[in-house]
């Protein structure tokens, strides 16, 4: 069990971390490509989908498809579904408010984090509503699921006690590390407090209730939707 868990977690985090070094060293090429309006979306849309595929999904799928695993395992049951949404929300409020702090909220639209994603909805139909379902499979269910899975893989291997979670602890600080919040200037420190208490407290809710669908919930009504 110990030795499948350890072979998953590393096939999760090399392709995760492979598809991050490559955005890495491409951002600037990437976005300058993807804001250009005189490119057909699809091929702006194209190579930001594939990083992100790389980085949440793929490493997933892999693990699935190898261990014949099913959702069902990882919590995506109804039992605790409740519970787990509303302590979900719950572990969100801080992000929330440090958003409110900063004035970064923009209204409430599901992943406008992503560049392209209001640019994808202002195409014709059915394309508009194809596209927004693609993003939200990807940056929300897809992410949601990555973290879900890696926490659980490395909770195998070390084994949580009480509210020491060492699946929630590394899910966080890649949460941290992933989307640049390094810094000594109190804002950043403030935000990456926040994350934490957003990624640690509700994985460590996951593994508690044993589902996994306030986590998922988060990606789609919290993270990149303010």
């Amino acid at each position: 069990m110990k030795t499948t868990a350890k072979k998953d977690t590393l096939i999760i985090l090399s392709i995760s971390f492979i598809s991050a070094m490559f955005y890495i060293a491409f951002e600037g090429n990437i976005m300058e490509y993807g804001r250009n309006m005189e490119r057909p979306l699809f091929f702006r849309f194209l190579p930001v989908l594939l990083i992100q595929f790389g980085m949440s999904c793929l490493g997933v799928i892999i693990v699935f498809v190898k261990n014949k695993e099913k959702l069902l395992e990882y919590g995506f049951v109804r039992k605790n579904a409740l519970l787990s949404i509303v302590l979900c929300m719950l572990v969100a409020i801080p992000t929330v408010l440090f958003l409110w702090w900063t004035n970064d909220i923009q209204g409430f639209l599901p992943f406008q984090g992503m560049f392209l994603t209001k640019e994808v909805m202002n195409i014709s139909f059915p394309m508009n509503v194809l596209g927004y379902v693609i993003i939200a499979t990807v940056w929300g269910f897809g992410e949601g699921l990555f973290y879900v899975v890696l926490a659980d893989k490395i909770n195998v291997i070390k084994k949580p006690k009480g509210i020491w979670n060492v699946g929630a602890l590394v899910c966080a600080l890649i949460s941290i590390l992933i989307h640049g919040m390094i810094g000594v200037d109190i804002k950043t420190i403030i935000e990456g407090t926040v994350t934490f208490i957003l990624m640690y407290g509700s994985l460590l809710i996951h593994e508690k209730t044993e589902n996994a669908w306030g986590n998922i919930l988060i990606f789609f009504v919290v993270w990149n939707a303010l």
